[in-house]
């Protein structure tokens, strides 16, 4: 199975999880998931009062340079860990 395959099953299974993960596991996949399938983060940060948008923003300018399939890699991975695989 080709990472991409396995990428788009983990997306799948993700919504499957047992608990919701804690915010930043939530957080973690969200930049690994925009860095996988989108790239760098683009645009600007968002505003003080959009507390949300600046946290998502946030991860995923932290995963900045990462290489799309790496960061594919890196959430099935998480999503396996978190299904206790």
């Amino acid at each position: 199975m080709s990472v991409s395959d396995e990428f788009q099953q983990a997306q799948i299974d993700v919504k499957k999880l047992g608990a919701r993960p804690a915010n930043d596991v939530l957080l973690k996949l969200y930049a690994l998931f925009k860095q996988g399938t989108q790239g760098d983060a683009t645009g600007s940060r968002p505003g003080m009062f959009d507390l949300t948008g600046r946290a998502k923003y946030d991860a995923w300018k932290a995963v900045a340079g990462t290489p799309q399939d790496e960061a594919q890699q890196h959430y099935v991975d998480l999503v396996r860990q978190l299904q206790g695989r």
